[in-house]
This record gives structure tokens, C-alpha cells and sequence, in this order.
């Protein structure tokens, strides 16, 4: 069965027909190149089995694992799409937001430039963690975090696992509870880029800006659309509107809000490893009357996968 692979993308060549609606699409995923458990290799094998016929790997702030995921498709013939993606870290009004981008050319000199800088910004402050925890006399942290990265980004999750395999804690949300979020031992204030820089680099790069897991913020409603309506002005393309873990309220809701701010809706797992609760694919459907990311993408993204 041949493979089709989206490469370095534009918009003008995802652009052009509309894919069978039985297509399935999850478009927010993590390998080991940045907080995912599973190898790109591993994870795109494990999409194909659950399923998923379009896939984005979207890691923090890094395209590394792309290329060993489009070997792995090429050579273990997948029947799989492989859409190009990454999750940028952001700052809006104090709180850090995650934009995804789909479809984007990884090799453009703005989109590397900018992960360039963010991996900059997400070492520093890792060290900086690193440092608070020693102070704390946790020994070793930025070691630890360093080695179970493995060369991939360091994020605050690689801390967390890091304190559970030393015994601190029972678990990685007792980990963030107690010493990794704002006014606790191990925080540091995150100084990523803003959305409109994000945007506007995921644009220059044949990309689609999406508003990752809106519902995940800390925000009030008012403040939830005070960010959709920001997103939306500064020329974002979508919203993540179905993820795996979500009340159908909230998927309503967040439909709504995609038609009121004229966003296209986007669905992904946000997937990091294999668990009861998220799986690749796995409840990933869009309510009615929202328009899907995909709406306008080529042809060849089509699923003729019987």
C-alpha cells in the first residue's frame, strides 16, 4: 500500500480539496524529542494500529523527530499520513499558551530561527530549575532531567519523572503540586515568545496556527474568549475543539466559540504515552457546524485506506 507523507508543506499545497469525512485525524501528538515516552518510530507505528489515518507530531518547540517518523512510515509501510507539526510554547497576559502548527516547512529560516531561540529560552530556564531544586536539596535534578531527555527538549515533565524515580513523590501531578507550579520551590518563570510571534512564523512557514487545548487554561470565560478573540485578531487559522478527555459540554462550548471567532477546529489526543485515559485517536470527533482544520487541504491527504 503506498504511503503519502506531507513534507516541508505550504498552505497553497494543503489547500485545494476537501478529504473523505471518514478519515481519521489526530493532529497533536509527542515523541522523545521532546516529552513523550514513546520513539517517533514507536509512535507512529502505535497510531497505525489505533487506527489513525492523519497524523501530526507536534512536540514542544522541536521538529527533531520528524525525519525518524517519515523513515519508519516509509519503512514499515504505514498507512499513514504524516502531517508536520510543532508545539510552540507562548506568553499571553501572564499565562503560557501553546500554539500548534500544522503543515509547516521545518527547514524555513524563521521557523528555525525561532525554535532556535525557544530551545534557548527552555534550557535556561530548565538550569534554573535545576538550581531552585538544589537549593531545596534535591541533588542532581538538571542531571536528572538532562539524562531522561535523552538529547531531547527539556521540560518540566523530565523534572517530575525525575523526582518519582528518586522517591519524592508518588506520582508526576504530585510533582507539579508540590514543587513545579507558580509560588512553589522548583518554579521559574517561563519567558517563551508571544502569539503574535508564533503566528506570524508558523504563517511565514506554509503553516496553520491552532490554539492548543484552550480548555485546559487557567481562565474564566471571559477571559477564555478574551484569548480566542486575540488569537483570531492576530490571523490564528484554528482551535483544538475535541480532544480525547473532555465532557461533551466542553466540546459544545468550544464549537461555539470556533464559529463566534470564524476559527476552524482542529482535534488531537495531545498524546505523551500510553495510559487508560488518552489514547491516539481515541474520541476524536468535531460537533456540528464547526468547519475542520482539513476543510481545505490537498487531495493527496484524502484517506483511501480501506
Amino acid at each position: 500500500m503506498d504511503v503519502h507523507l506531507i513534507n516541508s508543506s505550504t498552505k497553497n499545497i494543503l489547500r485545494s480539496a476537501t478529504p473523505s469525512a471518514f478519515t481519521l485525524y489526530d493532529l497533536h501528538s509527542h515523541t522523545t524529542a521532546s516529552d513523550g515516552l514513546l520513539t517517533p518510530t514507536e509512535l507512529v507505528m502505535r497510531a497505525a494500529s489505533m487506527g489513525v489515518d492523519v497524523l501530526a507530531i507536534t512536540d514542544h518547540d522541536t521538529t527533531a523527530g520528524l525525519t525518524e517518523a517519515e523513515v519508519a512510515i516509509k519503512q514499515q509501510k504505514l498507512p499513514l499520513r504524516l502531517i508536520h507539526g510543532v508545539e510552540i510554547s507562548t506568553l499571553w497576559q501572564h499565562h503560557e499558551i501553546h500554539v500548534v502548527a500544522l503543515g509547516i516547512d521545518i527547514s524555513h529560516p524563521s521557523m528555525c530561527k525561532l525554535l532556535v531561540a525557544q530551545a534557548k529560552r527552555r534550557s535556561q530556564r530548565a538550569q534554573a530549575i535545576g538550581v531552585l531544586l538544589e537549593k531545596a536539596h534535591i541533588p542532581n535534578a538538571w542531571q536528572g532531567a538532562q539524562c531522561l531527555a535523552n538529547g531531547g527538549q527539556i521540560t518540566r515533565s523530565h523534572f517530575a519523572r525525575y523526582l518519582v524515580k528518586q522517591g519524592r513523590v508518588a506520582n508526576v501531578a504530585q510533582v507539579f503540586k508540590k514543587y513545579l507550579v507558580k509560588g512553589k520551590t522548583g518554579y521559574v518563570p517561563p519567558e517563551w515568545c508571544t502569539i503574535e510571534e508564533a503566528i506570524d512564523v508558523i504563517t511565514q512557514s506554509g503553516g496553520q496556527a491552532v490554539l492548543a487545548h484552550p480548555g485546559c487554561y487557567p481562565l474564566s470565560s471571559k477571559w477564555l474568549k478574551r484569548l480566542f478573540a486575540h488569537f483570531a485578531e492576530q490571523g490564528g487559522d484554528g482551535v483544538e475543539v475535541a480532544q480525547c478527555q473532555q465532557t461533551p459540554d466542553e466540546r459544545a462550548l468550544l464549537g461555539r466559540y470556533a464559529r463566534t471567532y470564524s476559527l476552524l477546529a482542529s482535534q488531537g489526543s495531545d498524546f505523551h504515552q500510553p495510559c487508560a485515559w488518552i489514547e491516539l485517536g481515541r474520541k476524536l470527533w468535531l460537533p456540528s457546524g464547526v468547519e475542520p482544520i482539513w476543510r481545505d487541504w490537498a487531495s493527496d491527504v484524502k484517506s483511501n485506506i480501506k
